[in-house]
């Protein structure tokens, strides 16, 4: 907890326990939770805590540049900690959200054909490696 201290301090927020605790959670938990499923998963730890603190959290933690949102495929915003270069891949049967590594060696210089990019998003839908194992298995 020490490190998302001084990180928050370190973006100008102050760390309170709960912004502590929701950081923690996301830089643990790399599964683009929603603020709902935050709540749902800390709220019992913290009885205290209100959605009103997780959304707020999540707007400040975005504003500071310390989260991306993501609106993939759906209208509920997610949010993740990995700001490293990624595609999100979605599984129209179960619904997660996976990150895919790949290599974006054409944005090392941060331009493309002449264009400065500031941001990308490449988000992918298919069936995931969980489900066409499972599918396999079932029509074995």
């Amino acid at each position: 907890m020490k490190n998302i201290q001084k990180m928050l301090e370190e973006h100008g927020i102050s760390p309170s326990f709960q912004r502590m605790k929701i950081m923690e959670y996301l830089m643990h938990n790399a599964v683009h939770p929603t603020a709902e499923m935050i709540y749902q998963a800390l709220h019992e730890q913290i009885p205290t805590l209100s959605k009103t603190t997780v959304y707020n959290a999540l707007k400040l933690f975005s504003e500071k540049g310390m989260l991306v949102q993501l609106s993939v495929f759906e209208p509920e915003v997610r949010y993740e900690y990995n700001k490293e270069p990624h595609i999100h891949f979605k599984c129209s049967r179960c619904g997660k959200l996976y990150d895919v590594a790949v290599d974006f060696n054409c944005l090392k210089d941060g331009v493309i054909e002449g264009h400065k990019v500031l941001e990308h998003h490449v988000n992918l839908k298919g069936i995931c490696r969980e489900c066409l194992e499972k599918e396999k298995a079932d029509n074995a």
